[in-house]
């Protein structure tokens, strides 16, 4: 089986989404297909390797987020036989995505279509439950699932042992092609610092050759990317509950915020460079996240 980053040009921007295309003589999947609004790059992506939708055997997806998965009903309505690995905690969102959608618009606002394009929900009969553990059988090779949650509660990773490549989706943070520095992301609703470390640890237990991150492609030093990144993710958590100390409204404190993340990701990165991965990263997101994970903490460290 082979492995190509299929580059989806989200709203424009290369660099932004990669879908995982694995080929081999008898089977082809997609890792991620991407939200819907780039069905129409995905199609020519497909078509640079001599495939068509209804060539594919399966979508597998990291997690439910619509950047990651919102393509996939649409997908699955083209090719009705299409089978779609998620975990339980996600796949009934993919059945009935109404009450994902009414989060997501929270967020996202009036950029939700233009962003994401329209989220269908997946027939049941199409839906492959995970939990972590299992080994799929995908043509002549196989994948190992390994749940992986932190960034999201329902994200699993997959293991490709006969490539060594693990496809982390989220887990691993953002990092364009290899570049050294890695930028977390950390939207709510469910961020959860503690089983992310533990999921960075089996990750780096496989000692994989490679990582394939959805934002964006191929990390080729696995061990050094997740050193590097658990620290930064640890910094940022730390950045954010100094803020909330101080007790500022949330406006200046979300400033703050981006104002000290975004002077460390100077350290590292160009101008051009930093808006790049500002774009893919969506700051304010990532703020909200750790904010909703300490308070959580703080509640339950101090429940009755």
């Amino acid at each position: 089986m082979s492995t190509f980053p299929l580059d989806l040009h989200w709203v424009g921007h290369p660099r932004s989404i990669a879908s995982a295309l694995l080929r081999s003589h008898d089977f082809c999947a997609l890792i991620d297909p991407g939200p819907a609004s780039t069905l129409s790059t995905l199609r020519e992506q497909l078509a640079s390797h001599n495939l068509r939708v209804a060539d594919l055997d399966a979508l597998l997806l990291t997690h439910i987020h619509l950047d990651h998965a919102g393509a996939t009903g649409s997908l699955a309505q083209e090719n009705p036989g299409l089978k779609v690995y998620v975990h339980s905690r996600g796949a009934a969102h993919m059945a009935d995505p109404s009450k994902l959608l009414a989060s997501a618009v929270r967020l996202y606002g009036d950029t939700m279509q233009t962003f994401f394009g329209d989220f269908l929900p997946v027939p049941e009969a199409n839906l492959h439950i995970l939990e972590g553990g299992e080994t799929l059988s995908l043509g002549s090779r196989t994948l190992r699932v390994l749940y992986t949650p932190g960034h999201a509660s329902h994200h699993v990773t997959y293991f490709d042992p006969a490539e060594n490549i693990a496809f982390v989706g989220d887990t691993a943070g953002i990092s364009v092609e290899g570049h050294p520095f890695i930028l977390p992301a950390t939207p709510p609703p469910d961020i959860n610092l503690e089983l992310w470390g533990t999921s960075l640890d089996s990750i780096a237990q496989l000692q994989p050759q490679r990582l394939f991150l959805t934002h964006f492609s191929f990390s080729e030093h696995p061990a050094r990317h997740i050193a590097s990144y658990r620290e930064r993710l640890h910094h940022w958590s730390d950045v954010v509950a100094k803020i909330l100390a101080t007790g500022q409204d949330d406006p200046l404190s979300s400033q703050s915020f981006i104002r000290e993340v975004s002077a460390d990701a100077a350290k590292f990165l160009s101008p051009g460079d930093f808006s790049h991965y500002a774009f893919n990263g969506a700051l304010y997101l990532s703020w909200l996240g750790l904010v909703r994970y300490h308070r959580k903490r703080f509640s339950a460290l101090h429940a009755p």
